[in-house]
């Protein structure tokens, strides 16, 4: 499983990011975990073809997580795209993905396209769905999105990759991270408490209940940012990869 994380930021480009858009790997196959509004330009800027993206896995849907899914759709259409495109997210997904394309492109929803986007929404409890070689698991979590908001999980053979997606912190981390190879996890600030979001001083309280191999900081704003050299954990950037294989 390779994971590359071709946008790391928060919602406003701190540290000039690109919003969340995680790429997952494995056996020839290819997921993006969330995919903000600047995902189809972080893919470009990195050589990535959006074509290869069979499956996308959605946490909440806040712009910066899922605000990419109407140009990843478009994008398709215009490169006479075929191959079928799975959307995963919680329940609410599929309206609210139909309102944003209505709302960015009129119209845009009724076009005939040459490949089919399915929309499939996730319980949030733990269940499981099967797509290609991926198996994906969802968990709610404590962020207010106008829907239920998941921290979710990818594995593929012997590796699994987890995300928090944004969430205060809540045990469901434990059952997110544990034992993926990757645990991304949003530390928003470094000790500031604000709401639906976690702070980087309560991720360190309870990094010992996230049984993941290696737990990587994302999603991160200024004054995290400022103070990342003091972290005892490694931080996302753009255009990281990793390899589940050799870690």
């Amino acid at each position: 499983m390779e994971i590359t994380f071709i946008g790391s930021g928060d919602a406003f480009g701190s540290g000039g990011r690109f919003q969340t858009c995680i790429r997952v790997r494995a056996e020839g196959a290819t997921a993006l975990v969330d995919c903000g509004a600047t995902s189809l330009t972080a893919m470009r800027a990195q050589g990535v073809d959006p074509g290869e993206v069979g499956a996308v896995v959605i946490t909440h849907l806040h712009g910066d997580h899922f605000g990419g899914l109407p140009f990843l759709v478009l994008d398709g259409q215009f490169t006479r795209r075929t191959a079928p495109l799975t959307v995963f997210g919680p329940v609410g997904t599929r309206d609210r993905l139909h309102t944003a394309m209505e709302t960015l492109y009129p119209g845009s929803t009724g076009v005939p396209r040459r490949f089919e986007v399915e929309v499939v929404e996730l319980d949030g409890a733990g269940g499981t769905r099967p797509h290609g070689p991926f198996s994906l698991r969802s968990w709610e979590v404590d962020h207010a999105s106008g829907a239920p908001a998941l921290a979710v999980r990818v594995d593929a053979g012997a590796h699994g990759f987890g995300y928090s997606g944004d969430t205060a912190w809540t045990p469901a981390l434990g059952a997110a991270a544990d034992g993926a190879d990757v645990f991304a996890c949003e530390a928003y600030t470094w000790d500031q408490q604000v709401r639906y979001h976690l702070d980087y001083r309560t991720l360190r309280e309870h990094a010992g209940e996230l049984a993941a191999g290696r737990l990587v900081l994302t999603h991160m704003g200024p004054k995290m940012l400022a103070r990342l050299r003091e972290a005892e954990h490694a931080a996302a950037v753009d255009g990281l990869v990793l390899d589940a294989g050799m870690l």
